[in-house]
């Protein structure tokens, strides 16, 4: 089981080719990982900031992070958690930013 540092590590070690691979311009942890609740059942919950708009590559993006994470991986893009107004409350607090 991963710690947060060490998903801070990868995600860090990657940040240049999510950015020029998938237009990532911020990423951030956030749930269970970001809380130091994990268990060995937890995904981990990661936001997105994109540089452009996205379609269809989150799904690559997404595969792509459990691959590197060796998690699952729930993703949810900025402006989705913040059209969701009670999502963003609750979460925004809590975001480790990477």
């Amino acid at each position: 089981m991963r710690k947060l540092g060490e998903i801070e590590e990868v995600l860090r070690q990657h940040k240049e080719e999510l950015r020029e691979r998938f237009g990532v311009r911020k990423i951030a942890i956030f749930g269970s990982y970001a809380r130091g609740e994990e268990t060995k059942l937890s995904d981990v919950d990661i936001l997105v900031e994109f540089e452009r708009p996205i379609g269809w590559e989150i799904v690559d993006l997404k595969d792509y992070l459990e691959s590197l994470l060796g998690i699952k991986v729930d993703l949810i893009t900025k402006n989705a958690a913040m059209s969701r107004k009670g999502f963003w409350e609750h979460i925004k607090g809590e975001l480790v930013y990477v």
